[in-house]
């Protein structure tokens, strides 16, 4: 664990929870498991907060526990899934594009809250669509719950682990916290709840209008409170399934970059029909014959069988990797290497920062010293056709940086310089690890630098947003255009100026977060799946 990582843990923690959450997530990072009291003690919190600290981290995965044998109850935080807050936009975002506006809020809630009932995440996904349609208009239940069954059948959310049920003749005291079990069969098994009604909007008018106290409202209906259907069932985002779906889709991206649209549709076939039958962690897709790929093309997809399999022996045949052929039954079966396809794009994104750094002399090094394996620096010289003492200083500046290495291998065993060769080499392992780490720096700084623009023009924010409340409110009311404008006039033309440039800059540092984060999902899925295969 990184100081970069504690570092940027620390951040997304306290923007999304608040200091005391931060305080007992960054302790429990930096110190592993620990019991409640002892928590409680070495972070100057009282136990009450410590408490509450924690039900908000388990809520939201980021924090798991165990019984030991003496009966303690220890909590261990779970760092890697903070560092996942990062990507919420991009899982939000991709649901979007694949279930629209219904998917994209289903996501949002579960992602937020942690963990929710299906029944809830309905409801409170069907009055948020509600509010945002024109008057008269209504988001049925039903409509939202289909979204959410194929949320499900595609993996996208998953059942949280329950407390098993406890039979009457098991008599004695309680375990000190309960043991949570998941059942495999129904990780993605919907409850089937006939939840019937429309979204409601938040203010109606009629209501306002009768002048009843808020108080009041709601007594009407606790009374007569129907249970929960699927009470107890609670559900939360798959990230691992987002994960292989930003796999997916940059493999297919590469495809088409490197070779055209038809194989990079040929690829994205195959890795659909793979989707659920290949694990995420897998180094290979399962393999499919070229007859089941040709049934499966997307509808209105003119190739013919013979230009299917010519594009699938091009794809076999590339020195890349990405396809590779299993066998000669059913007119051939072919595998999608994903081990080599994710090496392949993380040793493209270190050639790609060698050249932003260095210049495209030296990613003509690197790419040279990564295709030769082991190079002295006189063959590095001759075969990159560069100066001997340019070449020296481009070695030495990417040594310094740590993206090559040099090894020793003397003839002698007093390992004098005269007599040993010095070879040049790329460790891709070690180069992807020491780019992620500067890649948890650099995410780290955009958020502090961000935080410090909002907080320089706090003053300026809370005036423009005071402004918009009191427009919204005179709009409501039918106020007269010469009002509105009497009133926007309070925020001077410098003042509207400057929230401008503030804008133009937040939002800056928000797409280098999302892109820096792109670079961390190739980088960390290959490290992963590189140690899977040692």
């Amino acid at each position: 664990m990184t100081q970069a990582e504690i570092k940027l843990c620390s951040l997304l923690l306290q923007e999304h929870f608040g200091e005391i959450v931060e305080k007992v997530g960054v302790h429990l990072i930096r110190t592993g498991s620990q019991p409640l009291r002892v928590i409680a003690h070495d972070t100057g919190t009282s136990l009450d907060q410590v408490r509450k600290a924690l039900c908000v981290l388990i809520q939201h995965n980021l924090v798991i526990y165990q019984v030991h044998k003496r009966g303690v109850v220890e909590y261990e935080a779970q760092c890697s899934r903070v560092l996942r807050m990062l990507r919420y936009p991009r899982y939000i975002y991709t649901t979007k594009t694949l279930y629209s506006d219904t998917g994209e809020l289903i996501v949002e809630e579960l992602l937020l809250n942690g963990k929710m009932t299906m029944s809830a995440v309905v409801k409170k996904v069907a009055d948020r669509l509600t509010e945002t349609m024109e008057d008269g208009k209504t988001m049925d239940y039903a409509e939202v719950s289909n979204t959410f069954v194929r949320l499900a059948d595609t993996h996208f959310v998953q059942r949280c682990p329950l407390v098993p049920t406890i039979e009457n003749s098991d008599l004695g005291p309680p375990p000190p916290a309960p043991t949570l079990v998941v059942n495999e069969k129904d990780m993605y098994l919907v409850p089937k709840l006939s939840l019937i009604g429309k979204g409601k909007r938040r203010r109606s008018s009629d209501e306002d209008a009768a002048g009843e106290p808020k108080a009041k409202r709601p007594k009407h209906t606790t009374d007569n409170k129907e249970p929960i259907p699927d009470d107890g069932i609670y559900w939360q985002a798959n990230l691992e399934r987002f994960h292989q779906h930003f796999r997916d889709q940059a493999i297919v991206s590469a495809v088409a970059n490197r070779m055209d649209q038809t194989s990079s549709e040929i690829v994205r076939t195959m890795l659909r029909m793979s989707e659920i039958t290949t694990p995420s962690s897998a180094p290979f897709t399962q393999p499919l014959s070229s007859n089941e790929v040709f049934r499966s093309l997307p509808v209105g997809y003119n190739i013919s069988k013979q230009v299917l399999d010519q594009y699938l022996t091009l794809l076999a045949d590339d020195p890349l990797e990405f396809v590779g052929k299993s066998g000669d039954s059913g007119g051939g079966m072919y595998v999608i290497n994903l081990h080599k396809a994710l090496a392949s794009l993380a040793t493209a994104t270190l050639e790609s920062v060698v050249q932003e750094r260095f210049g495209s002399r030296c990613a003509r090094i690197f790419r040279l010293v990564l295709q030769k394996k082991h190079l002295e620096q006189k063959q590095v010289e001759d075969f990159a056709m560069i100066p001997a003492k340019e070449a020296k200083d481009m070695l030495y500046k990417m040594l310094s940086e740590n993206f090559i290495s040099l090894q020793e291998i003397p003839k002698t065993p007093d390992h004098a310089p005269s007599r040993t060769f010095y070879l040049y080499t790329v460790n891709v392992l070690s180069a992807a690890r020491m780019l992620l780490h500067r890649c948890y720096k650099s995410i780290a700084n955009l958020i502090e630098r961000r935080q410090f623009e909002t907080k320089e023009n706090k003053r300026l924010l809370e005036k423009s947003q005071r402004v918009e409340a009191i427009i919204a409110s005179m709009q409501a009311t039918g106020a007269e255009e010469a009002q509105l404008q009497e009133i926007e006039e309070m925020i001077t033309a410098p003042e509207r100026q400057q929230l401008e440039t503030l804008k133009r800059n937040v939002n800056k540092l928000d797409a280098s977060e999302i892109q820096v984060d792109e670079t961390i999902f190739l980088l960390e899925s290959y490290i992963e799946s590189t140690m899977k295969r040692q």
